[in-house]
């Protein structure tokens, strides 16, 4: 195994391990997200240009829009949770409320 993929390996581990344990706060968790999308996308990018599997190479810009796509929606949940309680606790949200 190359180095980079261990240390990229290590970094969604760490990114997934930091979503499971700074789950209180929104921002956290969104941020880890990010940093999983992005190890995951690195990692899909260099294991196709090693295998020159260049037919899949529209795959990691689909991953990199659904990534995109998952941070502004991410983003626009914590605008509208800070406005409407003043904070970005997890705990303290009840999302079944109407």
């Amino acid at each position: 195994m190359m180095p980079i993929n261990l240390n990229l390996i290590m970094a969604f581990s760490l990114a997934l391990i930091g979503a499971l344990v700074y789950r209180s706060h929104l921002m956290s968790t969104l941020l880890c997200l990010e940093g999983m999308m992005l190890s995951l996308f690195i990692q899909m990018a260099l294991l196709i240009s090693h295998f020159h599997m260049f037919s899949m190479s529209m795959a990691p810009l689909i991953l990199l829009v659904f990534s995109a796509c998952e941070a502004g929606l991410g983003l626009a949940l914590l605008v509208k949770t800070s406005s409407n309680y003043g904070n970005d606790y997890v705990q303290n949200l009840n999302l079944l409320q109407c």
